[in-house]
């Protein structure tokens, strides 16, 4: 009587032949992709005394913090990461853009977190750099990092904006989004340490970990579809800009009233008085200066150009119709 053959073999030769296959089917999108990892400032706790929360927490340790944790979870997925900075230390921001460039990036991902004067506010915030209908890819990369932060850090209802950097810095944008246009970037404002409880949770190392997976999920969503093409620069579309409060002015008393300004622009928009809409106008005009990166901005701009038009100024009008559509972005969370 035969031995039975022995099945060790073949299960040797299965594994050896499926082990490719399935390791291309686990790949990460992130696989062999380089991401230029910035953590935004550093270094600045004696040059400034508004970048930091209720009880003194700093945003570029927070920024730090979740940079750190976020290069590990990518180099696991097999993306090479490039750091900007490692400690708390003021890089300039040529030199962060610089590095970028100079190692090829394929993605440019700066880890911010905001403050106004406002306590209660508490959203994400994502900036592009230029027009939206030019750098598209940038805008794709900003919708991807919106809709993983609003789902791992915020409730269904929270707002989110995706806006151009001009809205804050409105003849130049920001220095490390300009220098590496047609890499695809963005900066991501996560959250406001300026809100109290928000600030207690980000001193929380659980809670920086949630952030950074977000983040992974957005690159890899991102890397997982077609890239959008880079247009140069005001190759579709050219306007004026539009001035908005500055970095210590976002802090004042009145920045703080941009909500207030906006709901009673609305109220005097309503009434039949030509009188009454260029106080709507000028309401408009100043909240969105307060607070231009805010999801209301977007509706002060678009408010502003119907009441140009009903004021008789059909260009002006026509101007801010595009800034509007070309600075802020509708964000839909799935």
């Amino acid at each position: 009587m035969s031995k039975p053959l022995s099945l060790l073999p073949l299960i040797i030769l299965c594994i050896l032949l499926w082990e490719p296959i399935l390791a291309q089917k686990q790949a990460s999108p992130l696989a062999g992709k380089v991401v230029c990892l910035d953590a935004g400032h550093g270094g600045t706790a004696a040059t400034d005394s508004y970048r930091a929360g209720p009880t003194g927490e700093r945003e570029e340790w927070i920024n730090l913090r979740v940079a750190l944790l976020l290069q590990k979870m990518l180099e696991k997925k097999g993306a090479t990461v490039v750091m900007t900075r490692t400690a708390d230390d003021n890089i300039p921001l040529a030199d962060r853009a610089r590095l970028a460039i100079d190692k090829n990036a394929d993605v440019f991902l700066s880890v911010h977190h905001n403050a106004t004067a406002d306590p209660a506010v508490n959203f994400p915030i994502i900036y592009f750099h230029g027009n939206a209908t030019e750098n598209a890819a940038s805008v794709a990369l900003g919708m991807d990092v919106a809709q993983a932060l609003a789902r791992h850090l915020y409730k269904s209802k929270t707002p989110v904006s995706l806006v151009s950097d001009h809205v804050i810095f409105a003849t130049a944008g920001t220095k490390v989004l300009r220098d590496t246009y047609g890499i695809p970037g963005v900066i991501a404002e996560a959250s406001f340490f300026t809100n109290a409880a928000e600030e207690k949770r980000l001193k929380k190392k659980k809670y920086n970990r949630r952030e950074a997976q977000a983040y992974v999920e957005a690159l890899e969503a991102f890397f997982s579809k077609p890239m959008p093409a880079v247009a140069p620069k005001n190759s579709a579309v050219h306007f004026p800009p539009f001035r908005a409060f500055q970095e210590a002015e976002r802090m004042s008393e009145i920045a703080k009233a941009w909500q207030q300004d906006y709901q009673e622009g609305l109220e005097l928009m309503a009434l039949p008085d030509t009188a009454f809409w260029q106080q709507a106008y000028e309401l408009f005009t100043r909240s969105a200066r307060s607070f231009p990166d805010s999801y209301v901005a977007a509706q002060c701009h678009q408010n502003r150009a119907i009441l140009l038009e009903r004021l008789g100024k059909p260009q002006e009008a026509l101007t801010e119709a595009i800034r509007a559509k070309e600075h802020y972005v509708p964000v839909t969370i799935k």
